[in-house]
């Protein structure tokens, strides 16, 4: 869900010549500076270094929800698949800026929160140029998205007052996109940026 806001935003920006997809199937985009690559098991990180020289960022959105999982799986699934590709890249790029998004209340006890810590700390010890860990909490939806959870598109009605009253709890998924692209182009002196660090990057 997120990453699809942060692949439009990519598309959208005239600093990015090209964009690297990986998923499981087709994001159903075209443009020219758009090419896919796709692993039916995304545990199969056997890719040739050529396919993932040369690129200045890594923008990892891959998530699952915790509800139902035990730690063990939500683990595989959080923690050993970003490292998957995280190391890998940070062999083939290690000037390349990774970008992790977790979440609000990471590092905190419940199960989610040490996993997504864990995961955090690890990628800090690669060896990439800069790792940053975005902690996005309730995010509108770009407009005209799919795939979007029932919940925060009933949400998303409420963004404008949720925003006037809690505006450093609350984002957009736009923002997350461009809060990251400004990352690559500006710098930013922190590695765990909360939902504030987010919406002062995405300004121009």
């Amino acid at each position: 869900m997120v990453g699809q806001s942060v692949l439009g935003a990519c598309l959208r920006d005239d600093a990015i010549t090209e964009v690297l997809s990986i998923g499981r199937s087709s994001c159903g985009r075209t443009h020219p500076k758009l090419r896919e690559l796709l692993r039916k098991d995304l545990f199969s990180v056997d890719v040739p270094d050529a396919e993932l020289a040369g690129y200045d960022a890594c923008f990892f959105c891959l998530g699952v929800s915790s509800v139902g999982m035990n730690e063990a799986d939500y683990t595989r699934l959080t923690y050993d698949l970003t490292l998957a590709w995280a190391r890998p890249l940070a062999r083939v790029n290690p000037g390349m800026a990774f970008f992790y998004v977790s979440g609000v209340g990471t590092g905190g006890k419940a199960m989610w929160a040490r996993v997504k810590g864990k995961t955090e700390n690890a990628l800090m010890r690669c060896a990439f140029r800069r790792v940053y860990n975005f902690r996005p909490g309730f995010m509108r939806p770009t407009p005209g998205q799919q795939n979007v959870k029932w919940y925060y598109k009933g949400l998303g009605s409420l963004y404008p007052v949720l925003r006037i009253l809690f505006p450093n709890r609350v984002s957009t998924m736009r923002d997350v996109g461009l809060a990251m692209i400004h990352s690559v182009l500006k710098g930013y002196p922190k590695q765990i940026l909360e939902i504030k660090d987010i919406n002062a990057l995405a300004k121009p």
